[in-house]
């Protein structure tokens, strides 16, 4: 895929800022390969976790960002040459899905907040299954990455890709899918344990 200059402009520009701000500690970057197709899902904590976690790797991501932003004409323009692309979140949407496939199959990232929605309190909501979906249709190995705030800062934390099997994939379907979902989410809240425990043992350290 050809290099999006106007996002990497962006993130040039936001990433002093972004990290003054919010003092990010980045964990397992090296864990997200140089280059090839992958899905990055998240939990959603925050209006910025796509900022957050494009300004902590060196390569685009394509995020999949709900409908209702783009309805604004200046922001539709402005977050579709960030390389987002609408999803309706209250349907099967099979338009966005063929989008992101496409995406996957030319070897690029695409970044799914895997609950649908952002959660208020910062607690883990139910998984979606659009995630397991493309990841079974394309059969590119997904990211886990936990956005948690512990102390004053907010830790990103990129987990070890999950293959197919990984995820439990066999002949598919919706049975599949919904446990590949699970799984998805039980490795986000194994990161968000494993960084409280070692902010932890290091503030009693």
């Amino acid at each position: 895929m050809k290099r999006n200059h106007f996002y990497f402009f962006w993130r040039a520009l936001t990433m002093p800022l972004f990290k003054l701000i919010y003092r990010t500690k980045y964990i397992g970057k090296e864990n997200v390969p140089a280059d090839g197709a992958y899905i990055l899902a998240s939990n959603h904590c925050h209006a910025t976790d796509p900022i957050l976690i494009g300004i902590g790797l060196k390569r685009e991501i394509h995020f999949m960002a709900k409908e209702e932003l783009f309805k604004n004409k200046f922001v539709n323009w402005f977050i579709r040459k960030l390389g987002a692309f609408p999803v309706d979140r209250g349907k099967a949407d099979t338009g966005s899905i063929r989008h992101f496939e496409e995406v996957l199959n030319e070897g690029s990232l695409i970044g799914i907040f895997i609950e649908g929605t952002r959660s208020k309190d910062g607690e883990f909501l139910p998984p979606k299954n659009g995630c397991s979906l493309i990841a079974w249709d394309t059969k590119a190995a997904v990211i886990p990455i936990c956005h948690t705030k512990i102390g004053k800062r907010v830790w990103l934390h990129y987990g070890k890709p999950l293959s197919m099997e990984d995820l439990g994939f066999d002949k598919g379907g919706a049975r599949e899918f919904r446990n590949a979902s699970r799984i998805i989410m039980d490795h986000i809240k194994a990161l968000r344990a494993e960084d409280q425990a070692a902010y932890e043992a290091k503030k009693n350290g």
